[in-house]
């Protein structure tokens, strides 16, 4: 009788459990609906004004920089390699300074000194001068890409991660757009203030002055969060603890978990294919007027031919963000697919001479997915790496090379092989044929790692427990946390 009686019980429970899964989905969905209301415009806005902050320079060389500073030989590329040494210094200080404090108030003081900075350029009449601030600048931007890729890996989860990235990230080629409809506008100041000064005061007020919003509307943490109720600040805690990389408050650093990340094998393989995809980005960032010129184009119609270069730019990044976030094994894939138009595009610029000059624009053109790499490369970190001390010191690895690599690509181009830069070009051909192999490998060796890890797992030799039940332990590493898939 027992038995009779106990199925219709059970059965009229589960329109209740139903009922209540139903319920906690339709809460989750309204939380992260209301995070991406809140955070990506924050996010992407204030990464529009740094990628134009940081490469105005290349619109200012066409408008009276270089003659008004008397630069010469290479000393314009300098210019632009030393505002990654900056970069490298000021790198690790504030990705730990990052996890310490409140982030969300610690990225709207950096605002302001970022944005006094960007105007200061305007008062700079020689070489000592631009280098002075341009070393600054570095140092003031050190702080945004790592503070988003901490903020994004706070409130996401793994799946959710390169979408998010790609949409803030995508911030960079919409800032390369409007930058170049900015330069268009200001290049036609006629005056004793040249353009290229209009150029650097009036981005460097709006950027001092978006350190307000920053300040009011980003929060430092989820517990903090006024724009959630206490429920919703539950569920957008519980979403990361159990389905991201873990949770990042109340977390101290931990030497063993610097000590994994150095040893661990894929970190060198990343940072390996971060270093071979950063070599040809600021070349081609500072000289692309300048090569844009050289077709022919004068200094106005170059900053407008830089406006469909970024459109691509942006369509790509975040068309690769959103597959690589719906599709776990497309990453390592996605990367491989944005460089391969490059090294086409780099090698017909080596060969420029001998290939008819109608289509050297296109040629140019197809450097243009190239960014699109970098935001993929973040994403794998933040999906594949747990722990708080693990994954800031890979971060912090990550913007140390991706320095390194911005910092070499301007020297390739050396001013005695202007317009051309032939030496640059090949570099740039065999950096990203490099960063391809290198990929390959990494994708290799993530389902490789997945392979062993499940034949040991279904072998009981590393525990059964689920994400759910460790995500009272918030702390782990991806090594010591069972059940963890790699995503390539």
């Amino acid at each position: 009788m027992s038995e009779a009686l106990s199925v219709p019980l059970l059965g009229e429970d589960l329109p209740a459990e139903e009922e209540q899964q139903h319920d906690d989905a339709a809460l989750e969905r309204l939380v992260v609906q209301k995070i991406d209301q809140r955070l990506l415009p924050l996010l992407f806005v204030t990464y529009m004004l740094n990628f134009m902050d940081k490469t105005i320079l290349a619109s200012a060389a066409v408008f009276g920089l270089i003659e008004d500073t008397h630069l010469h030989g290479q000393q314009y590329s300098w210019v632009g390699s030393i505002f990654y040494v900056g970069y490298l210094l000021w790198e690790y200080p504030t990705t730990l300074l990052i996890a310490r404090l409140p982030v969300g108030k610690y990225l709207a003081v950096n605002n302001l000194f970022w944005g006094f900075v960007v105007a200061l350029t305007a008062a700079c009449t020689n070489y000592r001068g631009l280098m002075t601030v341009r070393f600054l600048l570095g140092a003031a931007e050190a702080t945004i890409t790592p503070g988003f890729m901490f903020i994004t890996s706070t409130w996401y989860t793994r799946d959710e991660m390169p979408s998010r990235v790609g949409i803030w990230f995508a911030g960079n080629a919409v800032g390369g757009l409007v930058s170049s409809l900015f330069a268009y506008a200001v290049g036609h100041v006629h005056g004793q203030v040249h353009p290229w000064r209009w150029m650097y005061l009036i981005l460097g007020t709006i950027t001092f002055f978006w350190a307000i919003p920053m300040f009011l509307l980003l929060p430092d943490s989820i517990s903090k969060a006024a724009f959630l109720s206490k429920d919703e600040r539950h569920v957008a805690k519980k979403r990361v603890e159990v389905d991201g990389t873990g949770s990042t408050e109340k977390t101290r650093w931990q030497r063993d978990q610097f000590l994994e990340c150095l040893v661990d094998p894929k970190s060198w393989l990343i940072l390996s294919i971060q270093l071979l995809a950063q070599i040809p980005n600021s070349g081609t960032q500072y000289f692309a007027n300048i090569v844009i010129r050289s077709f022919g184009f004068s200094s106005l119609q170059s900053t407008l031919i830089n406006i469909p270069y970024s459109i691509v730019s942006a369509s790509v990044i975040y068309g690769t963000g959103y597959l690589a976030g719906r599709y776990q094994t497309l990453n390592c894939v996605l990367i491989m697919t944005v460089i391969i138009p490059c090294v086409i595009g780099a090698t017909a610029m080596y060969v420029r001479e001998v290939i008819p000059p109608s289509l050297h624009l296109v040629a140019y053109f197809f450097l243009s997915t190239g960014p699109a790499a970098m935001p993929l490369i973040m994403a794998l970190v933040q999906s594949n790496y747990r722990g708080v001390t693990k994954k800031m010191t890979i971060t912090a690895l990550l913007f140390v090379v991706y320095c390194l690599g911005n910092i070499i690509g301007p020297q390739l181009f050396q001013a005695t092989e202007a317009p051309t830069y032939t030496t640059g070009f090949k570099a740039i051909v065999g950096c990203y044929t490099s960063a391809i192999i290198l990929t390959q490998v990494l994708r290799r060796y993530l389902r490789f790692l997945n392979a062993e890890r499940q034949k040991r797992e279904y072998a009981g030799l590393n525990g059964t427990q689920s994400n759910e039940e460790q995500s009272g332990q918030t702390d782990q590493t991806d090594w010591g946390m069972p059940g963890f898939i790699y995503r390539f």
